[in-house]
C-alpha cells in the first residue's frame, strides 16, 4: 500500500491546492493544506520520525485525493471550508465548533430590536460581544429590557398596526412602537441609550435599575428586587473588566501561542470597549504544520462568523500576510497585526501568554494522551494484526437472574473513550438467564445499523470487537457474524477472571503480562463497559420497580 501512495506522490503537481487523507473505509480523516502539493504530501511517507499524532495518522492513510488551486490564499480559504463540511479526526482545531453569544440590533429597521446571535452577519446590524462566563448574554439582554423599554416582539411593521398593545406594554417593559404609543424619533432615542449601554457607558442604567430595585423593595416586590438587585451586580462585574489605561472605545483581540517539543497552545482574550470581555485557552498541538501554519489554520476557523477587529495583537512575530488576506475575504475593513513591545497592549500579551503557559502544563501535557496511542500501537503488534487500532468497541451484558438485560457498547478511539458513540441495548428477544444470546442480540443490531447508515456512530466499522466474557462468548458471537458485513473484523474476548484473552480458532488463550500497555487499554474498555452497562441496568430496575 505504501509503494502504490508513494507512486501517487511521484505524479502530485508541484502547485498550490489541498489535501484529502483518507482511511480503508474511504472516510476523510486529515484535510490540509499546501504552497507545493507534491513537496508537502511526500513528507508524509518518508522514513523520517514524526510525532505520535502524526504517525498515527499516517498508518491509517489508505488513499488520498487532491485539489489544484489558483493560489496558496485559496488553498487556505478551501482547506478550512472542507474540514468544516467534513469534521476530519486529525484535524482537531475547533472542534466542537461553539459559537459564543452576540447581542444583535439593526438600526436600519423602523422600530429595532435587540437580540442574542451566535452568528455574525453581513447584514449591516451591530454587533456586541462575545459574552462569555458570567457576563450572561441573555440576562444582559433582559437587563436592557428592564431599563430601556424596547420591544422585544418579532412583530413585522410592514403590515397592519395593532389597535391595542400588548402585556409588556402594560408592565412598562414596552413603549408600543405596534400601537403608535411613541413616535420613530423617540423609540430610536431609546434604541441609542441601550447602544451607548452596550458601548461601554454603565453609569445610566446602574442609575436606572437602581431606582427601579428601591421601588420594588418598598413596594415589597422583593422578588423584582433581586433580579434587579442580580442584574446590576453583572454590569458592576462587566465595569471590574475594564482597562484603566485603555481608551473607551478600544477594541482587539490578543493571542499568543506556545509551544514545546510536542505540544502547542494558544490563548484567545478580546478586548471590546476597553473591557476583557472573553479569555479561553485552545489546544492547537502539532500534526506536522510549522507554527505559522498551524496558528494560520487556527484563526482562519475560529474567526469563522464572528466579529474581526481592526486591531490583532501577538506575542510572536511571523508572517501574517496570509492570514490577514484570508481574512480580509469576510471583512469590510483593514486588519492590523502587531506584536507590541511596551505599554499596556504588552501587558495584555504578556497576561495572555500567563494564560495560555498555565493551561498547557496543567491541562495539555498533565494529560497528554499519547500513552493512549502507545497502548493502541502495542495492542496491535501484541494481536498481530496488520490495520491500525483507530476504534475499538467493547460489549457486555448486565441483568440479575434473566431480569432487567441490558447490553452496552462501549468505543475507544484512539486508546482513549469517545462517549458520543457510546449505545446501550435493552435486550428484547431473549428470554431467561443467557448471556450468549443476549450477545447474538447485541451484535446482530449493531451490524443492522451499520448497514443502514442511519446512525453516526454506527456508521463506522470497528477495527476490533472485544467481547466481555470467556471463549463461549466469543464462539456464540462469531457464530452470529458469519456472512455478515461484520465477519471480517478481528474479535476478541476478555475474560476477568485470570485476564485471559481469547482468539477465534485459537484453543489456547493469550496471556499478557501485568501492567503491559496492551492489557491496561483492554481493561479499560473492558471495565468502562461493564460500568456503562450496570449503570443503565440499575436505571433500568429502578424504574420497572415503580411501575
Amino acid at each position: 500500500m505504501i509503494d502504490n501512495l508513494n507512486q501517487k506522490v511521484k505524479s502530485l503537481p508541484l502547485s498550490s491546492g489541498v489535501y484529502l487523507m483518507k482511511n480503508i473505509n474511504g472516510e476523510i480523516i486529515y484535510v490540509g493544506k499546501a504552497k507545493n502539493l507534491k513537496n508537502r504530501v511526500s513528507q508524509y511517507f518518508q522514513n523520517t520520525k514524526k510525532p505520535i499524532k502524526v504517525q498515527l495518522m499516517v498508518d491509517n492513510i489508505h488513499d488520498f485525493e487532491y485539489i489544484i488551486t489558483p493560489s496558496e490564499l485559496d488553498a487556505f480559504i478551501l482547506e478550512n471550508t472542507l474540514i468544516k463540511k467534513y469534521k476530519p479526526f486529525f484535524n482537531i482545531l475547533l472542534k466542537d465548533g461553539k459559537q459564543y453569544p452576540y447581542i444583535r440590533v439593526n438600526q436600519k429597521d423602523l422600530y429595532p430590536r435587540f437580540s442574542v446571535v451566535r452568528k455574525v452577519k453581513k447584514d449591516g446590524a451591530k454587533y456586541f460581544g462575545p459574552y462569555y462566563g458570567k457576563i450572561n448574554a441573555y440576562e444582559l439582554l433582559k437587563t436592557i429590557n428592564s431599563a430601556y423599554p424596547v420591544r422585544t416582539c418579532n412583530k413585522e411593521f410592514k403590515v397592519k398596526k395593532r389597535t391595542r398593545p400588548c402585556l409588556n406594554y402594560s408592565l412598562g417593559l414596552c413603549s408600543g412602537p405596534c400601537c403608535d404609543k411613541i413616535s420613530q424619533e423617540d423609540y430610536k432615542i431609546i434604541v441609542n441609550k441601550a447602544i451607548h449601554f452596550l458601548n461601554g457607558d454603565e453609569k445610566e442604567i446602574k442609575e436606572i435599575l437602581k431606582n427601579k430595585m428601591e421601588l420594588a423593595s418598598e413596594s415589597e416586590n422583593f422578588e423584582l428586587a433581586i433580579t434587579l438587585r442580580n442584574r446590576l451586580a453583572m454590569i458592576n462585574e462587566l465595569s471590574n473588566k475594564t482597562i484603566v489605561d485603555l481608551a473607551k472605545n478600544a477594541e482587539m483581540d490578543i493571542f499568543s501561542v506556545i509551544e514545546t517539543e510536542r505540544h502547542r497552545a494558544i490563548n484567545c482574550t478580546i478586548v471590546r470597549t476597553g473591557k476583557i470581555l472573553f479569555s479561553k485557552n485552545f489546544d492547537i498541538s502539532n500534526s506536522g504544520e510549522s507554527l505559522s501554519e498551524s496558528v494560520s489554520s487556527f484563526l482562519l476557523q475560529y474567526y469563522n462568523e464572528k466579529l474581526i477587529p481592526k486591531l490583532i495583537l501577538f506575542n510572536i512575530d511571523f508572517d501574517f500576510n496570509l492570514i490577514k488576506e484570508a481574512l480580509a475575504v469576510s471583512c469590510e475593513h483593514e486588519i492590523e497585526f502587531a506584536v507590541p513591545i511596551r505599554g499596556v497592549k504588552k501587558k495584555l500579551v504578556d497576561m495572555a501568554t500567563k494564560n495560555v503557559t498555565n493551561f498547557l502544563q496543567k491541562e495539555i501535557i498533565s494529560k497528554d494522551d499519547t500513552i493512549n496511542f502507545e497502548m493502541a500501537n502495542a495492542l496491535q503488534k501484541a494481536l498481530q494484526l496488520s490495520k491500525p487500532l483507530t476504534r475499538l468497541e467493547c460489549y457486555d451484558i448486565s441483568h440479575i437472574s434473566g431480569t432487567n438485560k441490558v447490553g452496552s457498547m462501549v468505543v475507544f478511539e484512539f486508546g482513549k473513550p469517545n462517549k458520543n458513540d457510546y449505545r446501550k441495548f435493552k435486550i428484547k428477544t431473549i428470554e431467561g438467564n443467557d448471556d450468549f444470546a443476549c450477545l447474538q442480540e447485541i451484535l446482530s443490531r449493531r451490524v443492522k445499523d451499520y448497514d443502514s447508515k442511519l446512525d453516526l456512530s454506527f456508521s463506522k466499522k470497528p477495527d476490533l470487537l472485544i467481547i466481555d466474557g470467556g471463549k463461549g462468548q466469543l464462539s456464540s458471537v462469531c457464530e452470529r457474524l458469519v456472512g455478515t458485513s461484520f465477519e471480517n473484523v478481528p474479535i476478541i474476548s476478555l475474560a476477568k477472571k485470570n485476564e485471559e484473552v481469547f482468539i477465534p480458532q485459537n484453543s489456547n488463550p493469550l496471556v499478557f503480562e501485568k501492567g503491559s500497555l496492551e492489557l491496561r487499554l483492554l481493561q479499560n474498555i473492558r471495565d468502562e463497559a461493564h460500568r456503562f452497562a450496570i449503570t443503565f441496568h440499575r436505571e433500568l430496575r429502578n424504574k420497572n420497580a415503580f411501575n
